[in-house]
């Protein structure tokens, strides 16, 4: 089928030879395009919009073959979330507790632990519910056992720990932490099996032995231990850490040690001696370790080589034979930060020795009973850290991110496979209940399943049925329906919602032309099956063809096509110099467009009111070229405003009487002027009067100039911090008057004058003057000018002035000047300003600052250059402003009650510049007093990608260190300068990574149950 374009157009040809009168019932069908032919199934790829017979591409082929079941509903089996026979449950990750699930799971596999914590207690009563962080863990232990769950809920257990679910935590910590917490908590049970679960499983003996160099004298003090921390740092595998571990360490210099024998400091060496291990020998490796460099913890991104089977017996001190320990556990941290990333765990199951794979809610079963770490290794590369993975014997293990490695002592076969462990019957009465109330979840969601299956499948039928039944044959009765409306039919499998034809109607209330594209003619039989199921309408039928827009349109498109010839014709004739009417120039310009829309507003009737009209379509913005305003009326660009022939003449064109009756036709309502219309009087003799006003204004303008030359030009001006001689008294008026009268005095046609000097800016409400001698010194100077007592004189006859001020320099008795103010200083007034000024430095919020970025030593000049985007306050000075009218706001000034202005105080005390020349490598932030300089160095680390921990912060000279105190507190104020020194970036890219994750200081577990609280 034609595209749909070329569809439209050959609905219409037809209007170049048939007049509007002379239109039948062929012309309308043929706009309607009745008669085009219906479209076979393959022959379209999508369907075709502007045929009304085209079925095809509207979603039926989702229903006329093969149907799955899944289609029609959005529920998954509920058999996918019960647990595999002779699998483990996983755990669910409530945000950012991985590292909990992977020690969770980990000490599930410990059967000792998990026995003693089953005998722990005895509970009786039937509405029991686990409250202490014990009685947590037994229940999830409980329903890892024997739940019907694939996963199942920690949040539980977390909560009674109180750890915050988004935030991730060290791991290893926690570890240490748990299994304290676990022990206190356990020690007190009378059960001495239960009692000692924690020493009996995870705790050894090592001492730490002492050697006098001098005497030879030996001094043991022994200690516990529940996992031993190897540093990894230069070593290939586990041998070495455990070595380095037990290695001899002197003690010289300042670390000599004070023999008891010897009753001085003397030369020493000291190790660590293993005496016992226990039966679960936790390896801790130390990848999490404190960078001095950047203040932050990074992970140590090591190879580190490990055995299936670890001798430990010849690092125990007076043991004969072999101690061998099986790996039992292997816990993973994936990521390049040790502030992000994942954790999982890899456990051996003590009863069949098959390794599984813990990640969360998934688990892996590895096989042939060998552990695989795989994708675990494959972390995202440092940029200076391409390390190949290093080749492992048959036995071992290699792996950049173990952090954690579980060891078991070596047990027979008979007793690893008779090792089971019992539910107690008060935690499987707990279990029951919650896989009870699983299997009747699974109960409900098979039911809904069935239930939208069931809907599926009779709307597959129905639809089966009524498809068959759209498209509508020749000479038979049809309707027509949205092809929206469709469309959702065939594709939503649910609900359903009525037919809605109003959106289609024209202003007859019959089927739009422009619509026939958006809707479907389907048979009447088809139409009252989906019209009797879904109600709706109105409905459309073949009695919904609207003659009256199809004749308005006919007229329409003939009148266009004559506008083109009409356009050429004017075109030429304009070109002529012709006597007849006058026509505004950008009417002239822009008539055929104006003629357009006076036809779409003619075609307004017909048009539905979502479509363009009136001549606002795309087209209506190019009416004219300039800045001249869009065209409403054909020739009103040369009515004035009292409705006669304006008085600019450039601004119209005459034309010749046989280019008004052509123009006329297309707008007869337009204004017309002749040769001989004279023009607006009124207009005449406002424009004499604005020339008139100018001429007086200039006068006025040169003669106070003349009178007044040093004060324009700001020559022999007067100052305070050197007194002139011959005078005792100088005058104060504000500098905003100064300004507003030499912009007159510059450009008096295009400012007004200037009538009051308004000193009440610089009063008080009380009438009192607001600035001391030593503040105009200090910088108030910015809101006043001096003047000269005989320039006073003149500016009193020439203006209005409601409050002479004036300052006056009274010599004492010897060589002391005190300087005095009329009116006299409001000490009242005075004081709120400056507690305001200071106040408002104080507690700034949203204000701009500036980093200025030093090379090296050398802090950047002011007489730097400034950047070529940064505004000149020179230039704007020299900016001519447009006069302001009686009434409008000054920025820096706020208005009283009473219609005076006076200085705003509001935004920071005094009114300060706006204008900030910005130099070559300096930036603006926004920043609030209180925000910490923690913060503002990572917002600095954004904007100039400078790390926090390379950025040396000054300002005034003073240098910004301590990160935790606020913007407010160290005097930081808007639009403060504050200078960055770079240091030379670190070698660890891996840190930038750390620093972009750290925001607040590390709290760690404090306010946890973990701590006791």
């Amino acid at each position: 089928m034609a595209p749909r374009i070329q569809l439209e157009k050959a609905a219409w040809r037809w209007v170049e030879t048939v007049k509007p009168e002379e239109i039948e019932q062929e012309h309308i069908e043929l706009a309607y395009r009745v008669n085009l032919p219906a479209c076979k199934r393959g022959t379209c790829r999508r369907n075709c919009r502007g045929n009304p017979n085209c079925l095809v591409g509207i979603g039926e082929q989702a229903w006329l073959g093969e149907i799955d079941e899944n289609a029609f509903h959005n529920i998954d089996d509920p058999n996918s979330e019960r647990r595999d026979k002779n699998t483990f449950v996983g755990l669910t990750n409530l945000g950012a507790t991985c590292y909990v699930n992977t020690f969770l799971q980990v000490w599930f596999h410990n059967l000792e632990l998990r026995r003693s914590l089953y005998q722990q207690m005895s509970i009786s009563f039937l509405d029991y519910e686990p409250q202490s962080i014990c009685e947590h863990l037994q229940y999830l232990f409980a329903l890892l056992q024997n739940s019907n769950r694939k996963y199942i809920d920690p949040s539980g257990l977390v909560k009674a720990l109180g750890l915050d679910t988004g935030q991730q935590q060290d791991a290893q910590e926690f570890s240490k932490l748990f299994l304290s917490l676990l022990e206190d908590t356990l020690s007190k049970q009378k059960n001495p099996n239960v009692q000692n679960v924690i020493q009996r499983q995870f705790c050894g003996q090592f001492s730490y032995v002492t050697v006098c160099n001098q005497c030879e004298r030996s001094s043991a003090l022994p200690s516990r231990f529940y996992e031993l921390e190897l540093n990894i740092q230069g070593h290939k595998n586990l041998t070495e850490c455990v070595t380095e571990f037990l290695k001899e360490e002197k003690l010289d210099g300042e670390n000599r040690y004070f023999c008891e024998s010897c009753q001085s400091k003397q030369n020493a060496t000291r190790r660590i001696k293993l005496h016992s291990l226990p039966p679960t020998l936790n390896l801790q490796l130390m990848r999490f370790v404190f960078d001095r460099q950047t203040g932050h913890k990074k992970k140590l991104n090591t190879f580190i080589s490990f055995p299936e089977q670890l001798e430990m017996g010849p690092f125990l001190e007076g043991k004969q034979g072999t101690c061998v320990y099986e790996l039992s556990a292997v816990l993973i941290h994936r990521g390049i930060s040790a502030y992000s990333g994942h954790y999982i765990a890899h456990v051996k199951d003590a009863r069949t020795g098959d390794w599984y794979k813990f990640n969360d809610e998934e688990i892996e079963k590895m096989e042939g009973k060998k552990l695989q770490l795989g994708i675990e290794e494959d972390i995202a590369e440092t940029v200076k850290s391409q390390t190949r993975k290093p080749k492992c014997s048959k036995g071992y293990h290699c792996s950049r991110n173990a952090y954690m490695l579980v060891y078991k002592v070596q047990e027979e076969k008979t007793y690893r496979n008779n090792a089971t462990v019992n539910v107690c019957s008060f935690l499987q009465r707990l279990v029951d209940q919650d896989n009870h109330k699983f299997e009747e979840w699974c109960s409900e969601m098979a039911d809904m399943r069935k239930q939208s299956v069931d809907k599926g499948k009779a709307k597959h039928e129905e639809v089966k049925e009524l498809y068959e039944l759209l498209p509508a044959k020749d000479g038979d009765p049809y309707e027509f329906i949205p092809l929206d409306w469709l469309k959702k039919w065939l594709d939503d499998s649910t609900a359903t919602k009525e037919i809605d034809n109003s959106l289609f109607l024209c202003c007859h209330s019959k089927l739009h032309p422009d619509k026939v594209g958006e809707s479907k003619r389907v048979s009447l039989q088809a139409a009252e099956l989906l019209y009797k199921r879904y109600g709706g309408g109105p409905r459309l039928d073949n009695f919904s063809l609207c003659r009256e827009c199809v004749s308005q349109r006919c007229r329409v498109l003939r009148l266009k096509n004559q506008l083109n010839e009409d356009y050429k014709e004017v075109s030429n004739l304009v070109k002529r110099v012709g006597e007849g009417y006058w026509v505004g120039k950008v009417s002239l310009r822009s008539w055929r467009q104006l003629a357009l829309e006076q036809l779409e507003e003619d075609e307004h009737e017909t048009k539905h009111s979502n479509g363009q009209t009136n001549g606002r379509g795309p087209h209506t913005n190019k009416l004219s070229e300039g800045n001249e305003d869009e065209m409403k009326t054909f020739n009103e660009d040369v009515v004035c405003s009292h409705g006669g022939l304006g008085i600019l003449e450039t601004e119209r064109k005459l034309v010749s009487s046989e280019v008004w009756t052509k123009l006329r036709a297309y707008f007869p309502k337009a204004p017309e002027f002749t040769q001989n219309q004279e023009p607006c009087q009124q207009c005449l003799t406002l424009e004499q009067e604005e020339k008139d006003n100018e001429a007086v204004s200039k006068m006025m303008a040169l003669d106070q100039k003349n009178q007044l030359l040093n004060l324009f030009h700001e020559k022999n001006r007067p100052t305070l911090t050197k007194w002139p001689q011959g005078t005792d008294v100088l005058y104060i008026v504000p500098l905003y008057f100064v300004d507003e009268w030499r912009k007159f005095i510059r450009r008096p046609t295009k400012s007004s004058p200037v009538s009051n000097v308004g000193n009440t800016l610089l009063l008080c409400p009380h009438g009192g003057f607001m600035f001391t001698y030593d503040s105009l010194i200090d910088g108030d100077a910015q809101h006043i000018a001096l003047l000269w007592p005989s320039e006073w004189e003149v500016i009193s006859r020439l203006f209005i002035v409601d409050q002479p001020i004036s300052i006056h320099c009274i010599k004492q008795s010897g060589s002391t000047t005190e300087y005095t103010t009329q009116p006299d200083l409001c000490w009242e007034c005075r004081e709120g300003f400056l507690f305001q000024q200071q106040r408002d430095l104080r507690e700034y919020t949203q204000a701009t600052i500036y980093i200025r970025k030093v090379v090296e030593d050398q802090m950047m000049l002011k007489e730097a250059a400034p950047e070529m985007n940064a505004s000149s306050s020179e230039a704007e000075e020299e900016k001519e402003e447009q006069p302001k009218v009686d009434g409008d706001k000054d920025p820096d000034f706020s208005q009283s009650q009473d219609g005076a202005k006076r200085l705003k105080l509001s935004e920071s005390g005094i009114r300060r510049s706006t204008r900030h020349r910005k130099l070559r490598g300096e930036k603006a932030l926004i920043v609030s007093a209180n925000q910490t300089l923690k913060e503002l160095k990572i917002q600095i680390m954004h904007a100039f990608s400078v790390a926090p921990f390379d950025q040396n912060l000054s300002i005034n000279g003073k240098s910004l260190t301590d990160d935790s105190a606020t913007l407010g507190s160290l005097g930081v104020i808007p639009e403060s300068i504050i200078c960055l020194k770079a240091d030379e970036p670190i070698a660890d890219y891996a840190a930038m990574d750390d620093v972009y994750q750290v925001r607040m200081p590390e709290e760690g577990f404090k306010g946890t149950g973990l701590l006791g609280h």
